[in-house]
């Protein structure tokens, strides 16, 4: 599997579902140099983790969108799958209520440039990948897909990117936002366990 961090993303033009009746073009690069990107990657529609990542998602997208990021969710079914899933009440499995754009990847060729593409099967493996404003790759995570990922973690590695970025220092292991970093340096570390 390709590692893609300190990479840039792979482009790509592909129509998205953006709720139940609506559909539009999207592509990664309409957000260089004004957003930050959660790109995230799910099997199939009407399965039965995906949804409680999906909807795990739209439940912080107000924290995500007060970071300046734009969510986006990918899987190689069809819009109109993908409409008819969001048409799908949560208690019955769907997805009815999120709003961020899921992403239509019939061709397969999204999943295959980020190398999450389960090429036996078919689909994707559960992928999140971290995107700076730049279009550079800063975190990415793949599961098998009996495994749900944390959206926690997702909105952890932002706040790091972030705080990288803003501050010039580091973040330790487990570190959150509002917590200690430290300097990159042997110094640093130093520092750090002694004010520990």
């Amino acid at each position: 599997m390709a590692v893609l961090v300190n990479k840039q993303a792979p482009d790509f033009k592909a129509d998205a579902a953006v709720g139940p009746n609506e559909a539009k073009p999207i592509t990664l690069s309409q957000f260089k140099d004004k957003k930050y990107v959660i790109l995230f990657f799910y099997p199939l529609d009407f399965t039965f983790v995906c949804p409680t990542e999906i909807h795990a998602f739209q439940d912080a997208l107000g924290e995500f969108e007060s970071r300046n990021a734009q969510v986006i969710g990918v899987s190689v079914d069809s819009v109109n799958s993908h409409q008819a899933w969001l048409r799908t009440p949560k208690n019955d499995g769907g997805i009815q209520g999120v709003n961020y754009p899921i992403v239509a990847d019939l061709t397969k060729s999204i999943s295959r440039a980020y190398d999450v593409l389960d090429e036996d099967v078919g689909i994707a493996y559960r992928a999140t990948f971290i995107i700076n404003k730049e279009g550079k790759v800063m975190a990415q995570n793949v599961s098998h897909r009996p495994i749900g990922r944390s959206v926690d973690e997702a909105l952890r590695l932002l706040d790091a990117v972030q705080y990288n970025e803003e501050h010039g220092e580091v973040c330790p292991a487990g570190w959150t936002k509002g917590k200690k970093a430290m300097k990159g340096s042997n110094e640093g570390v130093r520092a750090f366990f002694q004010s520990k």
